[in-house]
């Protein structure tokens, strides 16, 4: 079975740090684009960030670049998510999603994980 596994996820207070990760089971993702996704209650998901299958290339969203970074180990089959100096509006039900490409400029998802609460609260 082809899945994608998030991982890390949990309640932390405002200024603190989580790694997020994204390992596939029952296939590679190094031929894979991965992206990142949050979803806050009542809100729309919104794409944070992703990662080309080499690693040579990634994008974040405005809202989180200085303290977000994602990075991948191919050799782990896995793709993380550092996130420092999270801040309530961080807090969301974030999933991992691979793309058919190899790129990231596709935008097209087809994999999804079930994803992994993150909740920033004091």
């Amino acid at each position: 079975q082809l899945q994608l596994v998030e991982s890390g996820g949990g309640l932390v207070q405002p200024g603190g740090s989580l790694r997020l990760s994204c390992a596939g089971s029952g296939f590679t993702l190094d031929t894979h684009a991965i992206g990142w996704f949050r979803q806050a209650p009542g809100k729309e998901r919104e794409g944070v960030s992703c990662i080309s299958s080499s690693g040579d290339s990634t994008n974040l969203l405005d809202s989180v670049k200085g303290r977000f970074t994602i990075s991948r180990d191919n050799s782990k089959n896995t793709v993380y998510l550092q996130m420092n100096s999270l801040i309530p509006e961080d807090t969301a039900v974030y999933r991992c999603a691979a793309s058919p490409f190899a790129s990231c400029r596709s935008r097209v998802y087809d994999k999804w994980g079930q994803g992994t609460q993150v909740t920033v609260s004091s």
